[in-house]
């Protein structure tokens, strides 16, 4: 499977959130918080409840506009930029809480995702059908491609309501695929799986940064899988930046430990 990517300039980092703050009201959800996020690492975001991690996600993706700061991906200002741009500048997220369309078959929903990619609209298909055909042969491609990937085939055809939760997940992640992103936003992944559906997922986490050099932002509570996969870690508390570094310096730093974590991961 190979996805078209459109490099960012040698040596630069792909993504820049400089100094932004973000507040609801009287609720200081984000801080003064920097980070830069580079093409083909896994970066994690840790931190308590309510640290500001998908506040921080929900601002990169355009869903919120921070009052300070900016955020840049590929040298370019995306900070006021409305969700669905942002997403065609190769952006894609998977979320907290899965939003597939229940009804919808596995295919169907991953194509889903290609519909910033597509060209040709209702008018398209209706005057120039052998075009929009030819269109919808392409994406088709790429998502069994996806497919493929994440070994889903068998369940292809099943609405994505009748699969068990880790399989829903899994097709979540296939739609974000979908989109060919350069930067892939994960807000935890694996909340509510068992171990070997864990297992299934990091290991297509790990696959994804091998194959395609994608960069990824991972929030995730299980520190085992965070420790195991991470290249680098940021840490967050009540919306401020505390630690950065690589998984074994984050776990023994006495701010972290103090905020976070309670002991040292070993």
């Amino acid at each position: 499977m190979v996805l078209s990517m459109v490099l960012s300039e040698e040596g630069a980092p792909l993504l820049e959130v400089q100094n932004v703050s973000l507040a609801f009201g009287g609720v200081q959800a984000l801080q003064g918080v920097d980070l830069q996020a580079r093409r083909g690492e896994i970066l994690a975001i840790i931190g308590p409840n309510g640290a500001g991690k998908t506040s921080l996600i929900n601002a990169i993706c355009g869903h919120y506009h921070p009052q300070h700061g900016r955020i840049l991906f590929t040298g370019r200002d995306i900070t006021r930029l409305r969700p669905h741009r942002i997403a065609a500048l190769g952006i894609a997220r998977t979320f907290q809480n899965l939003a597939l369309v229940r009804e919808l078959s596995v295919l169907d929903n991953i194509m889903l995702g290609r519909h910033v990619r597509m060209r040709s609209g209702a008018l398209a298909c209706a005057l120039y059908w052998g075009l929009a055909q030819a269109e919808d042969v392409r994406h088709r491609a790429i998502v069994e491609r996806i497919i493929d990937f994440l070994e889903i085939e068998a369940i292809r055809k099943v609405p994505a309501g009748a699969l068990p939760y880790g399989l829903q997940k899994r097709v979540e992640l296939g739609r974000a695929l979908a989109l060919e992103p350069q930067l892939l936003l994960l807000d935890e992944p694996m909340a509510g799986m068992n171990l070997e559906e864990k297992e299934d997922i990091a290991r297509f986490i790990l696959d994804i940064q091998e194959e395609f050099g994608t960069g990824i932002i991972l929030i995730e509570h299980d520190m085992g899988v965070v420790m195991d996969i991470s290249d680098r870690v940021i840490v967050l508390d009540v919306g401020r930046k505390i630690c950065e570094g690589k998984p074994e310096e984050v776990a023994h730093d006495p701010l972290v430990i103090k905020a976070y974590l309670g002991a040292a991961v070993a």
